[in-house]
């Protein structure tokens, strides 16, 4: 799986109705045909794709590099998956869709005689994943997940940063899942930056040190919160030995304030506390425990005892997919304004093509090879 980058600014306003209706009529093709052509399992694999994914959003007609490219393209999957009997379901979406995301999962895992109360577990930790484990500065307001009837599944869900204004997209595939606590994506579209990223690779005494730590209820974890505060501040006289010098230490609280507060929450290290957590992964399931708490806990484990997260964001350059804003053009005028005529001719054509009896063998893959090597004018590629 290919890891992405790609600035996602935030953009206001709606897609036309007249627009939406189209996206909306060709996802149902593209969909139709990836299942086709690659199952259920190849689907949410390219969902779980973030290179993938955009091109999809480009070639619906979305603006290239708009944050709203993840909402709509993942309503108009959603739509088709719901009118299209293709074994893919889908749950979530933005803002109040995506708190409704468990309700949904239940419901499709009972016609499906899957673990409703797993998957629930899945989509809530996946968000804990993204928006306390890994810190970037973004805050999350979409989450959809995908899954078929074999019980595979796929999330993609994004975190915005008003500061920045920019969007970050994470993408998830149960197949190449090893463990949800260490490098977890499947891809993370974004712009590279501070990033607290607890779940990479060789950070397994960090993790089980955190878990440990908030077994030891609150009231332990905020006096060694004090003893790190105060190392920093250069009061070595008074909590005793301090691995980091005053002005390592101040360096490293910074970081950390740059993210956010330094807190935790009382009432989640002791439930975590009750239930004698023993695992990180343990840890980010119990209710409350979210970046605050994390961010103390890393702290804490840093200038207490020596042990210090990953500061390496994840986020990756990927081949660039915004050639596929030209196949109808792109909703803002990049690279050029949707022409309904010419959408309408598309979806004309490729429903003949799907419907048709007899075709030929490999006629789409022929018909692909026609633009695989074209490259799109760089002057085209203009901010939206």
């Amino acid at each position: 799986m290919r890891r992405g980058f790609a600035e996602l600014p935030l953009h206001t306003g709606e897609v036309p109705r007249w627009l939406l209706a189209r996206m909306m009529e060709l996802g149902k093709v593209v969909v139709k045909l990836v299942v086709d052509e690659y199952g259920t399992r190849g689907f949410l694999e390219r969902v779980a794709d973030p290179v993938w994914f955009q091109a999809l959003s480009n070639l619906i007609g979305m603006d290239w590099d708009s944050s709203g490219s993840t909402t709509v393209t993942t309503a108009v999957l959603k739509r088709a998956l719901s009118e299209l009997d293709l074994g893919v379901y889908a749950a979530g979406g933005k803002g109040d869709a995506s708190l409704r995301t468990p309700e949904e999962l239940r419901g499709i895992a009972a016609r499906l005689g899957l673990d409703g109360e797993e998957l629930a577990r899945v989509s809530a930790l996946v968000a804990k994943v993204d928006s306390a484990a890994l810190q970037a500065g973004y805050q999350l307001y979409h989450h959809a997940f995908f899954l078929d009837a074999e019980g595979r599944w796929a999330v993609v869900q994004q975190g915005m940063n008003p500061s920045l204004k920019l969007a970050r997209r994470y993408h998830w595939f149960s197949e190449s899942v090893r463990s949800f606590v260490e490098l977890p994506h499947s891809g993370v579209s974004g712009v590279p930056g501070l990033a607290l990223n607890t779940v990479d690779r060789g950070l397994g005494e960090h993790r089980k040190l955190l878990a440990d730590l908030a077994a030891e209820g609150a009231r332990r974890v905020e006096a060694q919160l004090k003893q790190a505060l105060a190392a920093a501040e250069g009061y070595a006289q008074l909590v005793g030995y301090s691995p980091y010098p005053p002005g390592r230490a101040r360096e490293a609280v910074a970081r950390y304030r740059r993210l956010g507060g330094l807190s935790v929450n009382r009432e989640a290290l002791e439930l975590a506390r009750e239930l004698g957590v023993r695992s990180y992964e343990e840890l980010l399931g119990v209710r409350g425990v979210g970046p605050a708490t994390i961010r103390a806990l890393a702290l804490v484990a840093e200038l207490v005892y020596e042990t210090p997260p990953s500061w390496r964001d994840p986020v990756t350059h990927p081949p660039d997919p915004f050639k596929f804003a030209y196949a109808v053009g792109g909703k803002d005028g990049v690279p050029f304004p949707v022409d309904r005529k010419t959408y309408d001719e598309l979806l004309s054509i490729l429903n003949q093509l799907i419907s048709r009896k007899g075709l030929p063998a490999g006629t789409l893959r022929r018909l692909a090879q026609l633009t695989k090597n074209w490259t799109p004018p760089p002057e085209d590629k203009v901010p939206t």
